[in-house]
Parts: C-alpha cells; structure tokens; sequence
C-alpha cells in the first residue's frame, strides 16, 4: 500500500517511540525494494548526522535510524506527499522540497530539521537522500480519517459523473482486469502489530482509488481523445488524485499518532 516514504514513516517512528526494533523496520521496508541505501544531501550533513557524504560509499538504513536516534530520540515522521500545485506539508523553499516534489513523496522529521526522499537508482535499490531542512514546516494537517473516507467517494462519484457527461468515460474491454492487475503489482506492505485498522482500510481505499485513476487515464484503442477532451478528463481526474494524497498522509499521520502512544518494548 501506500509509498516507500509511508512505509518509513509509520515503522520509524514506531521504532523512535519504542515500539518496535530496528530490524522490523528493515524488513518492512524490503517489499519496495531488495536494497535500500543512503547518502546525505551535502557535505554539511554528512558531518551533522555521520551519514555518508556525496561521492562517497552510501551508509545504511541501520545508520540512518541510528542518526535520527541522536538528533531526534523520540519525535515522530511525517509523511508528505507534494505534488505541482499541492505543496501541503512541506517546509520553505529548498533542496528537500524541489526533491520531494520531484519524486512525489518524501518524509519530514522537523524537530531533527531533516527531510528524507527515497528515489529508485537501478532496479531493486532505492537510495534515500536526507537534506537539512530549512525550517521545521508547517504543523502538521489534521483530517478526521472518516471524512478523509467521505470525501475520497464523493470526488469519485463527482469525477465519474462529470466524464460520463464528458464523453469520455467509456467502457472499455478488460478495464476491470488492468485495475486488478495494478492492485497486484503494488508490493505487499508490512505495517506493526497495533496498525489501526481504519488506517488500513484507508490505504487500501487510496490503493484501489490510484488504480482506478490510472485506468481512467488511458485511451481506448483506436480512439485517442481530442486536445480538449483530454484537458477537460486530466481537470476532472485532478481532484480525486489529491483526495487520494488527503487520505493518505491522514491515515499514515492516524497509525503514527496510535502506534507511538503505545507500550514501549
């Protein structure tokens, strides 16, 4: 479900509160990828956290938690999840935000005045680079998970009534095959034991929804959509992509809230 930079997110902090061990978190991550390295932004960086500097031999995930051990013992991540027009969440204008923007998803840890993004470098390895962060952010985006829920079906009752009106939401052979098969290519996430089950049920919603915005998306053989057509499905499309985010960032923000109340280990 969801992205890499949620999956970080939820475990890290977890792991931040106590509430799970550095290796779950390890293996949480390897679904997204065999290999997971990291290397700081900038010199300055490298020396501030001990990660590895540009040019030189990547650090580990292990080292990466051990960094955000010392710099911020127990304050929880934040996912962000910025799009062109939609920078919710981010901190001022700067290297993290152009990257995370770039890639689409990133992870804020304020009080440690880092930012993380994971980008796929070769096949099977994600590099996560992590930047100084100019400022701590915004505060966080509070969103009830249940009207996140609400609102998620309303924008695609909307959109899908507006295409229809459109013109351009024709049935098309197998449609319902390529949403399956999209559903099935996402890695099986790992989330904790406490994971709130609304949380989950959020994500998965958010999962199917992509799937189906990615099969709204494509044209029907033979009949590739006039200049305007196109226009006017990309702007009805646009409004359920960012209540997909919405929920996201609330359901992950839910489960980091829950799981770093809990027990410590």
């Amino acid at each position: 479900m969801a992205c890499p930079s949620a999956t970080f997110t939820v475990w890290a902090s977890a792991w931040l509160a106590g509430a799970v061990a550095p290796d779950d978190v390890l293996d949480a991550l390897s679904p997204w990828a065999e290999a997971h390295d990291v290397q700081a932004a900038d010199p300055a960086t490298a020396s501030a956290t001990g990660l590895s500097a540009p040019g030189t031999p990547v650090s580990s995930v292990a080292f990466l938690l051990a960094a955000l051990r010392r710099t911020t013992p127990r304050s929880p991540g934040r996912l962000v999840l910025p799009a062109p027009g939609d920078v919710r969440g981010l901190p001022g204008p700067g290297p993290f935000s152009r990257h995370a923007t770039a890639v689409g998803e990133g992870v804020v840890f304020g009080e440690a005045g880092l930012g993380l993004v994971p980008t796929r470098i070769a096949e099977g390895v994600i590099r996560w680079t992590v930047h100084p962060l100019p400022e701590h952010g915004p505060p966080p985006e509070f969103v009830p998970l249940a009207q996140t829920e609400r609102d998620l079906r309303e924008e695609v009752r909307r959109s899908a009534s507006i295409l229809t009106s459109l013109g351009v939401a024709r049935h098309r052979p197998g449609v319902r095959e390529e949403i399956a098969a999209a559903l099935r290519a996402r890695p099986a996430s790992l989330w904790p034991v406490g994971m709130p089950a609304q949380s989950l049920r959020v994500l998965q919603h958010a999962d199917e929804v992509e799937a189906i915005l990615g099969a709204a998306a494509v044209d029907e053989p033979g009949g590739a959509l006039s200049a305007s057509a196109a226009s006017a499905r990309r702007a009805a499309l646009r409004p359920i992509e960012t209540a997909v985010r919405v929920a996201r960032r609330a359901a992950v923000a839910e489960a980091v809230r829950v799981l770093v109340a809990s027990p410590l280990v």
